[in-house]
């Protein structure tokens, strides 16, 4: 987990792989982290997830950050750290999960739409709040709950977001996106994939100056 801040520091880009198929599961990394990403995700409602997870742990070590999204149940938690994954991603904010994370020491991401839900997951030791979906959290609400939530907070925005979208959310106070279908889907092969995180990493280094 020592490379989470330097994950965040160098590309806080959060590669979501929903319906990864295990066996492309490396090949896919390797675009990644040849693109510059250093977090990634594997959704559990994929494919044998806990197989890619692995895989990828072990490919790239600790070069990057590996865990799963839509994480549930604290079972679910156990099983993603057990696999080698380092950090929790959930669509919603659920205390039981957060729990289980900081017992085993990975890095909660809770989905987040409010400040109740926002304060609520920071006292639980919330890494980093996932304001989701975004497309029911425009910019200006960002920017609004910004305002009230302690300036060390990290705001990830998810959902809908393309490289041309993350400017006015970047501006509003998000520092970090998670990159869905904009980025992955199963279909991509790996020049599709190259071609989208090069767009999206340039997008975020002009973002970040």
């Amino acid at each position: 987990m020592s490379n989470w801040q330097d994950a965040l520091n160098d590309n806080p880009l959060i590669a979501i792989l929903r319906g990864l198929d295990p066996d492309r599961a490396v090949e896919t990394a390797d675009v990644l982290v040849e693109a510059g990403f250093r977090i990634i995700e594997v959704p559990l409602n994929s494919p044998q997830p806990f197989v890619s997870i692995e895989r990828i742990a072990a490919k790239h070590g600790s070069g990057i950050v590996v865990g799963a999204g839509t994480v549930l149940t604290p079972g679910a938690v156990t099983d993603v750290v057990n696999a080698g994954g380092e950090i929790i991603v959930s669509p919603n904010m659920n205390p039981a999960v957060g729990t289980r994370a900081a017992e085993l020491g990975a890095k909660w991401c809770p989905g987040v739409m409010t400040p109740s839900e926002a304060f609520a997951a920071l006292d639980l030791g919330a890494a980093v709040l996932k304001f989701f979906p975004a497309e029911l959290i425009p910019p200006k609400a960002v920017k609004a709950m910004r305002a009230v939530l302690p300036a060390d907070a990290l705001v990830a925005a998810v959902g809908g977001i393309t490289p041309e979208t993350m400017t006015d959310y970047h501006a509003a106070g998000a520092d970090s996106f998670g990159l869905g279908s904009a980025l992955f889907k199963p279909e991509y092969d790996c020049a599709e994939l190259a071609r989208r995180a090069g767009g999206f990493t340039k997008a975020w280094k002009n973002l970040a100056g």
